[in-house]
C-alpha cells in the first residue's frame, strides 16, 4: 500500500526519487476507491494447482480484488474436470467488452512447440492484442513471457541444450523500478523449461529493460516502458514441492531428467526442499498490484484512451 503523506512535507521530494509508494494529501482527498479486477488466463494444464499458487501469492494484499479465470476455447484441457471449468471459467467471447485492472497470463507445457503451431495461439495473440485497450497491466510468466515478447516486441525463444530446472540465484540490475522494490541484491528463483528467450534482441530493444538477471539461468524480470507489461521468466508462483513433483513424474515415465539444481538438500530427493523464494515471489507480487493501483484509471473504460504511461525510470 501506499504511504499518505502531507503535500508540502520535506520527505516528499526524496521519496519520490527512491519510488517509495505514497499519496499526498492532496490525490488522497480526490480519489475513489474500488476493488482492483484482475483476470488470470490459465494455461497450464493442472489449473487447479495453479489458480492455488497465483490466489495465494494474490491473497497477500490489504487490497481488495475482484478475479475471474479465464481459459482457451480453441483448447480442451485434458487434464482439468470440465465441471470446474464450466463453472469457475469463461471463454474470450464472454469477457470481450469488459474491462480489467490487471491480466496475468501463466506458463504453458508448448514452449518446445514453434509459437504459430500451438493449437490456441491464434485466440491467444487475439487476447494480447484486446489487452492493449481493455487491461491496464499484464504480467506474462516463464511461456506466457516467451509468448508475449515474441507477440509484441518479435523476440525468439531458443531452445536450450538441457532443461532449464531447480531453483537459481539472481541479482537485480534496475533496483530504482518499482516492480523489483525491497527486493535483496541476492534472490532465489524457481525454473523449469527447455527454452530461453534472445536476451541480446532484448538488450537492443529500445522499448523493454532488464530488471533481473542469473549469471546461470538469464534474464528473469523484464519490463516495457511503458509501464504496463511485465514479463517474468521464471515461476516464482511455484509450490515447496512443484518441482519434486516434476521431478518424480519425469522419473516415473523414464525421462532424462536430472536433479533439478540447488533444490534438494545435498541433492538428496529424499529430503525435504526448503522454500527459499516464497518471500520474494510475494513481493514480486505485492509490487506489481501496487503498481496497477497506483496508475490504473478509476473509469476502467478510460483504458481505451491510454496510449502511453508516463512510468518512474
Amino acid at each position: 500500500m501506499p504511504i499518505y503523506i502531507p503535500n508540502d512535507l520535506p520527505a516528499k521530494n526524496l521519496l519520490e526519487q527512491e519510488n517509495i509508494y505514497l499519496i499526498t494529501q492532496e490525490r488522497a482527498e480526490h480519489q475513489d476507491i474500488r476493488p482492483l479486477k484482475i483476470m488470470i488466463l490459465n494455461l497450464m494444464p493442472k489449473k487447479i494447482e495453479t489458480e492455488n499458487q497465483l490466489l495465494r501469492l494474490l491473497g497477500n494484499t490489504p487490497l481488495q480484488l475482484d478475479i475471474e479465470l479465464l481459459q482457451m476455447a480453441t483448447h480442451v484441457s485434458k487434464n482439468t474436470n470440465a465441471e470446474h471449468l464450466f463453472k469457475f471459467y469463461k471463454t474470450f467471447s464472454e469477457i470481450q467488452d469488459q474491462y480489467y485492472d490487471g491480466l496475468i497470463v501463466t506458463g504453458a507445457p508448448v514452449e518446445q512447440i514453434p509459437f504459430e503451431q500451438v493449437d490456441y495461439w491464434k485466440e491467444l495473440t487475439t487476447i494480447f492484442e484486446w489487452s492493449k485497450t481493455h487491461v491496464y497491466a499484464t504480467l506474462h510468466i516463464c511461456w506466457g513471457a516467451q509468448a508475449g515478447l515474441y507477440h509484441h516486441y518479435g523476440i525468439k525463444k531458443i531452445p536450450l541444450s538441457k532443461k532449464m530446472f531447480g531453483i537459481f540465484p539472481h541479482h537485480i540490475t534496475d533496483p530504482n523500478h518499482l516492480l523489483v522494490r525491497g527486493f535483496d541484491e541476492l534472490f532465489y528463483v524457481p525454473h523449469s523449461r527447455h527454452t530461453t528467450i534472445d536476451e541480446d534482441a532484448v538488450i537492443a530493444h529500445s522499448q523493454l529493460r532488464i530488471l533481473s538477471y542469473s549469471d546461470i539461468s538469464g534474464a528473469n524480470i523484464i519490463a516495457a516502458k511503458d509501464g504496463r507489461k511485465f514479463f517474468v521468466c521464471g515461476h516464482a508462483e511455484y509450490d515447496r514441492r512443484t518441482l519434486a513433483e516434476e521431478y518424480f513424474r519425469d522419473k516415473q515415465k523414464g525421462l532424462d531428467i536430472e536433479l533439478p539444481y540447488h533444490y534438494f538438500p545435498n541433492d538428496d530427493p529424499s529430503q525435504r526442499p526448503p522454500f527459499v523464494w516464497r518471500g520474494h515471489a510475494n513481493l514480486l507480487f505485492k509490487n506489481w498490484i501496487n503498481i496497477v493501483y497506483q496508475h490504473t484509471p478509476y473509469h476502467l473504460e478510460d483504458l481505451k484512451f491510454i496510449k502511453e504511461t508516463s512510468f518512474p525510470e
